[in-house]
């Protein structure tokens, strides 16, 4: 264990929504990040708290030495089951008292991007909740983090389900998030940026392409996961706020995806969406 430190910043309350998105990576990844506003439709104070090595952030900063403490641990023991959908999302510390009729999805803070406490991977698990079994059965997830999304894949249809990510380290959490689960058998995680291992590019054409990822990246991502999506497969992607949805679909609109249907969530006082879309 090392000393702690926090970086503080203010921003204006115009760019609060897309200064806390740049930092998402931080939160998921263990560091605890917290925003709250200075006053009434003035700016926000962004806080970010850790410990050993210092994250490069952009914009200025100040920085700030703290007591010795374990802030991962303590972002872990801050993090608290909760239902999404069909799931009991919890950290290896809460194993009990799962609700009847619940699929346990066991993940903890501080390892890989992804414990579904965010709005965006909120949304995902609602909306993998909705998809027909049948229509299905050839499923990717494309920059996986902590594998949360195919393990919920992987037990609510209990079927195999691929997973990538650029990020090794990321894909040797995953790995150990499927043992833990009990679905190793049925997950596959590789280090991939985007499709382009030979492991998930030999498996399309794809009923379903998971995507949690940043806007970005999606807008990128749309001529690789149109020739790797199947006529009539499906796109459930998010990382993206409301406003951007528009920009995604006009990326997807002319490569035949229609929208089906969106879920809107808040996290840090700003709407995410996750958006399905639909391949002709």
């Amino acid at each position: 264990m090392s000393g702690g430190w926090t970086a503080r910043r203010d921003v204006p309350a115009a760019a609060r929504a897309d200064a806390e998105q740049a930092l998402e990576p931080l939160a998921e990844d263990g560091f605890v990040v917290t925003s709250r506003e200075l006053s009434r439709d003035g700016p926000w104070r962004i806080e970010i708290f850790g410990h050993g090595g210092r994250p490069s952030l952009d914009g200025d900063w100040t920085w700030a030495e703290l007591p010795e403490k374990d802030w991962v641990a303590e972002n872990q023991r801050s993090f608290q089951p909760f239902k999404v959908g069909p799931f009991w999302v919890h950290p290896s510390h809460r194993r009990a008292g799962v609700p009847a009729g619940l699929l346990p999805i066991e993940i903890d803070a501080g390892l890989a991007f992804g414990t579904g406490t965010h709005a965006t991977t909120r949304g995902c698990l609602e909306m993998l909740a909705t998809l027909d079994p049948a229509e299905t059965p050839n499923a990717v997830d494309v920059g996986c983090g902590s594998g949360i999304l195919a393990i919920a894949m992987a037990k609510l249809w209990q079927r195999p389900v691929l997973g990538g990510d650029n990020d090794p380290q990321a894909v040797e959490v995953a790995i150990e998030n499927a043992a833990r689960n009990g679905v190793a058998p049925l997950c596959r995680f590789v280090i991939s940026l985007g499709l382009e291992a030979p492991e998930l590019a030999g498996r399309a054409p794809y009923d379903l392409v998971v995507a949690n990822i940043l806007a970005g990246p999606l807008i990128e991502l749309a001529e690789p996961f149109d020739a790797a999506t199947r006529p009539g497969g499906r796109l459930l992607l998010s990382g993206l706020l409301v406003e951007q949805a528009e920009m995604i679909v006009a990326a997807y609109k002319p490569r035949g995806f229609v929208v089906e249907r969106h879920i809107d969530l808040e996290t840090g006082g700003a709407m995410w969406r996750t958006l399905l879309l639909r391949k002709a």
